[in-house]
């Protein structure tokens, strides 16, 4: 297949760069802020389970960006805001490099997913969402100081000290019972798969012959629906109780809006900014999952859940101002 999109390699002192990056980034977190939300409901409508809502949606947005590239092609549609230029044709790519990156990154997001889908049923959208999302950069910035040897700086570390500081009024200070013990250890996974596929998404946009986000995007989701496949048929692919058509219509939302239009974005951002710029900027997303499962399902609002949203926003604030002056 033919070139469609590609990441753009990060220019250093490019601003315009990085604040399409930071836009690409915001649109992601809150399109991913109703995913938690999506699959409450679809727990309370049907007897779906965390693997069989990830695997429809691995499913679901691969079919739809495969006929989303297909008619970009047909009509010639390059004037593409995630497009961008690669040093190195497609075909230079040695296939040991891009091996472990698809498969890295297609495991990396069906755990992501998964454990985020399960922690959900565990323990609420507020909570699990929260804890992935912040936990996520602190996880990341090990990874991209160790891995990638990106230092943080000053807005950096503001930012990830806000998201710890986020991270203790949310758990330590809450009410009895609204954080359960299995919703915070599956949250700690699930950060633990998003921290990966952020790293591995960083890593291909720093290099030359980076992966298109389109491309990135399709095989990962075809090797996590792989990998869903056993799990979600044990678990039940098609739902036998509850309103089946109310169900699969949240799931064709997860996978046309949370998936198949978020995931490119997500990557083409990511490949423009540090990589725990990207993970902090996705706390735009947990802010707005809390605020969706206060108000329309009916999740208690408890003061350390409003506090610790509050420190996770600021985190955000700080480091997308740092962002835009470097």
């Amino acid at each position: 297949m033919s070139s469609v999109l590609t990441p753009a390699p990060p220019r250093a002192g490019d601003p315009a760069s990085a604040r399409r990056g930071l836009a690409f980034l915001t649109v992601t977190g809150l399109t991913w802020g109703t995913t938690g939300a999506a699959a409450d409901l679809v727990y309370r409508w049907s007897d779906l389970g965390p693997a069989a809502v990830s695997f429809w949606r691995h499913l679901g947005g691969l079919v739809l960006l495969l006929a989303f590239t297909g008619a970009l092609r047909a009509f010639g549609n390059r004037r593409n805001p995630l497009r961008a230029k690669t040093r190195a044709p497609r075909s230079t790519r040695p296939l040991r490099r891009r091996v472990p990156l698809l498969v890295g990154t297609g495991l990396g997001m069906a755990v992501f997913q998964t454990a985020y889908f399960a922690a959900v049923e565990s323990t609420g959208v507020a909570a699990a969402t929260l804890l992935t999302l912040g936990s996520g950069p602190i996880l990341t910035a090990i990874g991209g100081r160790m891995l990638l040897g990106e230092r943080l700086g000053r807005g950096g570390a503001l930012a990830v000290a806000g998201a710890l500081a986020g991270l203790a009024v949310l758990v330590g200070t809450n009410e009895p019972g609204v954080i359960a013990p299995a919703g915070a250890a599956l949250s700690l996974l699930s950060a633990a798969g998003y921290a990966t596929v952020t790293l591995l998404g960083r890593a291909t946009g720093r290099r030359g012959d980076g992966e298109e986000p389109f491309t990135l995007t399709m095989w990962s989701f075809g090797i996590g629906a792989a990998a869903l496949f056993v799990p979600a048929l044990l678990e039940g692919l098609v739902p036998t109780e509850g309103d089946v058509i109310k169900a699969f219509a949240l799931v064709a939302y997860l996978a046309a809006f949370t998936t198949a239009l978020a995931y490119p974005l997500y990557f083409a951002g990511a490949a423009r900014v540090r990589a725990t710029t990207a993970s902090v900027m996705m706390l735009i997303e947990p802010a707005t999952a809390a605020m969706l499962a206060v108000a329309f399902l009916g999740e208690p609002l408890t003061l350390a859940t409003v506090a610790g949203s509050l420190v996770l926003l600021g985190s955000i604030a700080t480091l997308a101002a740092a962002e835009s002056r470097r």
